[in-house]
């Protein structure tokens, strides 16, 4: 995994940092697990924008990843590896020994012709390999995480992040997630030995303007230069600093906490993320 500078012979090509893709072994996705996109633009079923700076951007088509890596026991062959414009991670084609196809996030290390394995009891922890949080040994950096049992990966999905088993006890097993969080998981929840693929992502630079829009990003109006009736940050003579920085909303930005000190699931959390 690489990335490359290029030369400055545009301006917008000046400071444009691009990624080598090594990693990426085809670039035709595989049609039957391709499903359409339509675009939102921010809008809601009403029609009413309820996103801001949201809109246009190249066409893309969703691929259909399988989070829940449910086909226990069946071994797969790596067939590809594959860009995925929906994320930031590499997506790997796995074609099962029972002629099926599935796409799933593609881990750091991950070769094609490599055969993979979901267990519901102990496998082999070797990269790709979904297991549940009870079979997997302590220490172990693990991605694509469940949180209840059968849902799916949620946690430490994009690209470069993982997570470390720390400890088990009882029906729990203690997961450090990428934010820096310490918290509780069911043991049986399923996760993916190794950390998510393309680590180079967050090395990337866009170069110019254009290229947010591709992505379909829109330009973002900075708050102090709004009107008071927009925002608490707005308005002033001349150009005014205003003042602490505060959400739309009104609530301080910069470390205040908004989290409810009832919430069901604060007992799962051992530590919080440090800032």
């Amino acid at each position: 995994m690489s990335v490359r500078k290029l030369k400055p012979i545009t301006p917008g090509q000046r400071f444009r940092v691009v990624n080598g893709y090594d990693a990426v072994t085809t670039d035709k996705p595989e049609k039957s697990l391709l499903a359409p996109i339509k675009k939102s633009g921010g809008r809601n079923s009403q029609g009413k924008m309820t996103i801001r700076y949201k809109g246009g951007g190249h066409k893309r088509r969703y691929r259909i990843v399988d989070f829940k890596r449910d086909k226990h026991g069946v071994p797969a062959t790596v067939a590809s590896i594959e860009y995925d414009p929906n994320r930031t991670a590499f997506i790997a084609l796995l074609n099962y020994q029972d002629s099926e196809k599935r796409y799933v996030i593609a881990q750091n290390g991950l070769q094609v012709g490599q055969n993979i394995v979901s267990s519901t009891d102990s496998a082999a922890p070797e990269i790709g390999n979904a297991m549940p949080l009870s079979s997997i040994p302590l220490g172990t950096v693990v991605s694509c995480i469940e949180l209840r049992a059968g849902q799916g990966a949620v946690m430490a999905r994009s690209a470069g992040a993982f997570a470390q088993l720390l400890a088990r006890e009882g029906k729990y097993a203690t997961v450090k997630l990428p934010s820096g969080e310490i918290r509780r998981v069911l043991s049986t929840c399923m996760a993916t030995i190794g950390a998510v693929s393309n680590s180079d992502h967050q090395l990337q630079v866009s170069g110019k303007a254009g290229r947010k829009r591709w992505l379909g990003i829109r330009p973002r109006t900075r708050p102090v230069a709004m009107n008071p009736v927009d925002h608490p940050m707005g308005g002033g003579e001349g150009r005014a600093s205003g003042g602490h920085p505060r959400s739309r909303k009104g609530l301080p930005a910069k470390g205040f906490k908004t989290r409810s000190r009832t919430k069901a699931s604060n007992k799962y959390i051992v530590e919080r993320r440090k800032k």
